[in-house]
């Protein structure tokens, strides 16, 4: 596995995203622990895509309009729901103090599903991953599982210590209450940015 490769991935994964706004967003909303629970569950959520290049169904969805269009808007409708559960008073991101705290299954599962449902990594995973194996390799798929086990690793690495740093601040932030209502709204405003943006990605 080369160094450049490590770099790259490394480039990409702090690069800020969906992933990174929704373990933000739990740290602040639910504390450290939550925060991990939500970057393990963006971790997994490469699962589908890094299978699905390995296996070559990637390209496929890279060939086929209809069904990257598919997964595009189902990406985007759902990126916008969770700016809408952001709004909301008992939505996913609730910060208020004495809050009923989330089981880590539904924080993984909201997690996951950010990152299942971006096709845009699919596309990166067929772009990416075969540029740092070479022609001569004899095992080109144990290799991608390798690249794609340390993207995974240090997508988590990153997004844990994004979460901690952000329950560090939680205290504060549910201390002040206008403070905590403008800053679901901003995180509201990133979800709708980010799915309209997927939206109208060609």
């Amino acid at each position: 596995m080369s160094l450049q490769f490590l770099i790259t991935s490394l480039i990409v994964v702090i690069a800020p995203g969906a992933g990174v706004l929704i373990t933000l967003a739990t740290g602040l909303a639910h504390g450290r622990r939550a925060s991990l629970v939500a970057a393990f569950g963006c971790t997994l959520g490469i699962l589908p895509h890094m299978l699905a290049a390995i296996t070559g169904l990637a390209a496929l969805l890279h060939a086929s309009s209809v069904a990257f269009q598919a997964l595009k808007y189902a990406g985007a409708a759902y990126q916008l729901y969770m700016a809408w559960m952001a709004l909301k008073d008992q939505g996913a991101l609730n910060m208020q103090v004495g809050a009923e705290p989330r089981s880590a299954g539904a924080i993984i599962r909201h997690a996951a599903l950010v990152n299942a449902f971006n096709p845009k990594l699919s596309i990166f995973f067929l772009a990416f991953l075969p540029q740092f194996i070479g022609k001569a390799e004899a095992h080109p798929a144990r290799l991608m599982l390798e690249q794609s086990a340390a993207f995974m690793a240090m997508t988590f690495g990153v997004f844990a210590v994004y979460g901690v740093c952000a329950a560090a601040f939680r205290d504060r932030v549910l201390s002040r209450p206008a403070v905590l209502t403008w800053m679901r709204r901003g995180f509201a405003a990133v979800f709708l940015g980010l799915g309209l943006k997927l939206a109208i990605q060609r």
